[in-house]
């Protein structure tokens, strides 16, 4: 196989209907003893949540590293290629580097007839990379529920909740209780729970959960965990990076940069952190050193998180996209703030020339997801190559009249985003929103390289 193969291989898992991956979900323990375990030497965490798993990830990477270890990662979905949810030490693996662990889990499977599901093999895929690497720190990522996640057969004993909102109702449930028991259901007797600030509802939910566990040991955030952030500079200047002090029941850790834009960051920072001192209290690794987890945190980057390419250029336009993968109403609303600052400056209305260019699922709700920007501003939508992508014209039709009267529809992300140029001209700021396949295609389409 070359990596080509191993991409059309894994795309085809994911045309698999929800019924048929569960119907897979079971294999997954038995391809890792076929494999020979190569989970039983890794030692790390799992997070769940509706939104912020991502960021919270690769701040926990960042402080694992601090403490000199090599630390892998399995970020979920990928934006641009499939090799970007193997990580070591934050970098995606090589292409050669995928493909020798995606053949040796390909080759299992099809010795032993244990067909499992695209998240399955994503799990399976890099937990021999990892044996391959000699690396024996990890932080897995579910990629939608918790109990049903097929990274909870890799046994990590801490388990991390960002946090809870109505997201994948179809398959979670229609309620906050319902998606939390679902998430914290991942949790096992004797495990270190770290969970973040969640509604009452699912906290409600999440505690009747845990309440039939024994031996765990559970930090929430205001209560065990606990943070503030300052400005690190003159208080006055909106500019000035933020420093978070994070408490936690082992440790103080001050000062602690947060180099990813929004001030929801400042909320995973503290849980990553939390999490990364449960390890430390289960003696998976030393204590932090603070010095050190300052460097590291320092230099932590999450792509397609309100990433923002200052210098772009389309064919002969040059300007602002800022690119971000919320892909519901609350991960809307949360970064709207930093989307409204950024747009923020010259131009009619004291703003700059502003386009948006959205596409979702069909299970998703744009209405909502919109609502939190300005409605005057240009909306192009498009559609994905995503199974299951809303088509452009359905989602117009949607849209509430004054958000209907702002938008036109482009095929695909690259006519989308050369459309949305032309309507704010030159020097203009284009917001990618609504889905991390769209910021993925955005990201190609603008010539970035996998990160």
């Amino acid at each position: 196989m070359d990596y080509q193969d191993c991409a059309d291989r894994l795309a085809r898992l994911y045309g698999y209907r929800p019924e048929e991956r569960g119907a897979l979900f079971g294999n997954l323990p038995a391809l890792l003893e076929a494999l020979g375990h190569p989970e039983r030497r890794l030692r790390g965490m799992m997070v769940v949540g509706t939104n912020g798993k991502g960021s919270t990830s690769a701040f926990a990477v960042s402080a694992l590293t601090s403490t000199g270890a090599r630390a892998g990662s399995m970020p979920s979905p990928h934006l641009q290629e499939p090799r970007e949810r193997v990580r070591v030490d934050g970098v995606p693996v090589t292409r050669e580097q995928y493909t020798a662990a995606f053949t040796e889990v390909c080759e299992a499977i099809d010795r032993h007839q244990l067909p499992v599901s695209a998240s399955g093999m994503c799990s399976a895929t890099a937990a021999a990379h990892f044996r391959r690497a000699g690396v024996e720190l990890a932080v897995a990522e579910a990629s939608i529920g918790g109990r049903w996640a097929a990274a909870r057969f890799l046994d990590f004993d801490v388990k991390v909740v960002t946090g809870i909102a109505l997201d994948h109702t179809e398959l979670l449930g229609d309620s906050l209780a319902l998606i939390a028991e679902s998430k914290v259901g991942v949790v096992r007797d004797g495990e270190h729970v770290v969970l973040g600030r969640i509604p009452p509802e699912a906290a409600a939910a999440a505690e009747r959960v845990l309440a039939g566990r024994t031996g765990l040991s559970v930090w929430r955030m205001d209560h065990e965990v606990r943070y503030t952030a300052r400005p690190a500079g003159n208080e006055s200047d909106e500019q000035s990076d933020m420093l978070v002090d994070v408490t936690t029941p082992r440790a103080v850790h001050r000062g602690l940069p947060c180099p990813l834009p929004g001030a929801h960051q400042h909320h995973n920072l503290a849980v990553a952190v939390a999490a990364v001192d449960a390890m430390a209290d289960r003696g998976h690794i030393p204590d932090l050193d603070d010095d050190r987890l300052r460097t590291a945190l320092a230099a932590t980057r999450w792509p397609g998180r309100l990433e923002l390419v200052a210098e772009a250029r389309l064919d002969g336009w040059t300007g602002r996209v800022l690119l971000d993968g919320a892909t519901n109403p609350q991960g809307v609303a949360t970064v709207a703030p930093e989307i409204l600052r950024l747009a923020g400056g010259e131009g009619e209305s004291g703003t700059r020339p502003t386009a948006l260019v959205f596409a979702a699922m069909r299970d998703k709700d744009a209405n909502g997801m919109l609502a939190p920007l300005p409605e005057h501003w240009p909306l192009v939508l498009t559609r994905t190559g995503a199974a299951g992508a809303a088509d452009p014209h359905t989602l117009r039709a949607g849209l509430v009249p004054d958000r209907r009267a702002t938008s036109v529809i482009a095929p695909d992300a690259a006519s989308a985003l050369r459309r949305a140029a032309e309507l704010t001209g030159p020097g203009g700021l284009v917001v990618v929103i609504g889905s991390l396949r769209l910021v993925g295609e955005a990201r190609t389409a603008l010539g970035l390289p996998p990160a």
